[in-house]
């Protein structure tokens, strides 16, 4: 969720994130806004009575939060793919040698490997990605958590923290794709949260991808219960299938990532509209044909191919992009997705 940045992806932009300066203008907060509302709200826990407790809450998840900004600001003109999997999985099972071929051909592709730090998949994925390419959220627990051997030399790119909702902010914010791994409650709880952000647009869009072992049915036999149960049942949309893969494929897997980064860049919202920017312009054709494909996502208007908006002034590493700007229904995003797919395509042609 990172509006600045010029690799990584993007938050969308909300309308309430501007507030009225001279009568109807309207701009975005600076960073200057921010922070005067930070210590404004910082002075109401004192007005409100807060408990001690909840004051603490907030003073550890902010100094958290701060420190894994800093952290990864570092490293923010590199994309990264965050794994996810079990800490418990030895050094046996086939899915642990899948994590060190994903890490190291993502790593070769140019992509950092961000992980929870620990064992079993998440050293799998680091020893692949070797040393300079890795990142490390590790979660203090009173048990089998430790940083594993790769990230812990990597003392700069380790963050340790203690709660699991600044942890997981930081794995979808810093993230260009998401790989799942087979593991337990924590890796199928990571694995729907990252569908449910992308799914209600609460993120920006990124592949997720769920890989098996060759032969293996760990999230084809979950694939089979979202079928079964989610999409039978009318809980999710058919086009919501388009927001995750599964495979049994490291290189299917490495495709997808690399594939969807081909011509699509980033999102943003500016002013009601969807800007999706792009690495290059698309052809007239092309334009036609989206605009006869998605037409059932835009709610006003067309898909227009245009240049940067004044809004984006402050994005000046991003001005010579061009851009897909349309009314998008902000509910559709399964259909969006398969619509980044199709602007994707035209780099294979």
């Amino acid at each position: 969720m990172n509006p600045s940045d010029i690799v990584t992806g993007y938050e969308p932009l909300d309308p309430d994130e501007l507030e009225t300066v001279h009568g109807d203008d309207r701009r975005p907060q600076t960073i200057a806004d921010f922070v005067r509302q930070m210590k404004e709200t910082v002075d109401k826990l004192v007005r409100d009575g807060a408990s001690r407790g909840d004051v603490k809450l907030m003073n550890v998840a902010f100094k958290e939060l701060r420190y894994a900004l800093k952290v990864f600001n570092a490293y923010r003109n590199r994309r990264k793919v965050t794994v996810f999997g079990s800490a418990r999985t030895k050094t046996e099972n086939p899915s642990f040698a899948q994590s060190i071929e994903f890490g190291r051909l993502i790593a070769a592709a140019g992509y950092m490997v961000v992980t929870g730090a620990g064992g079993g998949i998440m050293e799998g994925a680091h020893i692949g990605a070797g040393h300079d390419n890795c990142l490390g959220l590790n979660i203090m627990l009173p048990f089998e958590q430790g940083a594993n051997s790769v990230i812990s030399a990597a003392g700069e790119r380790l963050v340790t923290l203690k709660y699991f909702f600044t942890r997981k902010l930081m794995f979808v914010k810093e993230t260009d794709a998401v790989v799942l791994f087979p593991g337990g409650f924590g890796t199928l709880d990571e694995g729907f949260e990252v569908l449910t952000l992308v799914q209600t647009g609460k993120s920006h869009l990124f592949p997720i991808i769920c890989i098996d072992h060759p032969g293996g049915n760990y999230w084809k036999r979950w694939e089979e219960f979202i079928n079964a149960e989610l999409l039978e049942r009318k809980m999710i949309s058919p086009e919501d299938r388009a927001l995750y893969l599964v495979t049994d494929s490291v290189e299917a897997a490495i495709k997808e990532v690399v594939k969807f980064h081909r011509v699509y860049h980033s999102m943003r919202y500016v002013k009601g509209d969807l800007i999706l920017r792009l690495l290059k312009p698309l052809s007239a054709a092309v334009l036609e044909d989206l605009r006869k494909e998605f037409a059932s996502i835009v709610v006003k208007g067309t898909i227009e191919q245009t240049g940067a908006d004044p809004a984006e002034a402050n994005e000046v590493e991003l001005q010579q992009l061009s851009r897909l700007r349309f009314r998008f229904d902000r509910r559709n995003v399964g259909k969006l997705r398969m619509m980044v797919d199709r602007i994707n395509q035209q780099a294979e042609g």
